[in-house]
């Protein structure tokens, strides 16, 4: 029986910005920072609170897994912002919105109450775009 997932990419469009922005503007801290050749490299990061999930920042663009015509769809679609990553959570929302708003992220949705919770919307630096929720909004008693 599967247990827990421990690993999960995040295609991103540049690795060095990607950087930049899980480190420096999430807080994650950098797990795993390997050279695997010529411009790319294994570059993982967790969130602070939960260091058994790895996140690989890949990037699509030097994928031997894709012919050149995927690696290009891709990028566009991922700089459109059609990909939603996860839910990332946090104790308070409105105040992780204005620490983040002020370090350069990108919200296309300021926290609002919703039906199952507070929410917020922002984008990485390649144009993922996550939900970003409360704690409390994952509790037994309201349900979720």
């Amino acid at each position: 029986m599967i247990t827990k997932m421990t690993v999960t990419n995040i295609h991103v469009i540049d690795q060095d910005s990607a950087y930049d922005f899980y480190v420096n503007k999430l807080g994650f801290r950098v797990v795993d920072d390997i050279p695997m050749g010529p411009g790319t490299r294994w570059l993982t990061v967790s969130p602070p609170d939960q260091p058994d999930l790895q996140l690989v920042l890949f990037p699509v663009t030097v994928s031997k897994m894709f012919p050149q015509k995927i690696v290009d769809t891709l990028t566009d679609l991922i700089k459109q912002g059609v990909f939603g990553c996860g839910v990332l959570t946090c104790h308070d929302v409105f105040a992780t919105y204005e620490e983040l708003k002020a370090k350069g992220v990108e919200f296309i949705k300021a926290p609002a109450k919703e039906f199952y919770g507070t929410e917020a919307l922002f984008k990485d630096d390649s144009g993922n775009y996550f939900s970003l929720q409360p704690i409390s909004n994952f509790d037994d008693e309201n349900g979720i």
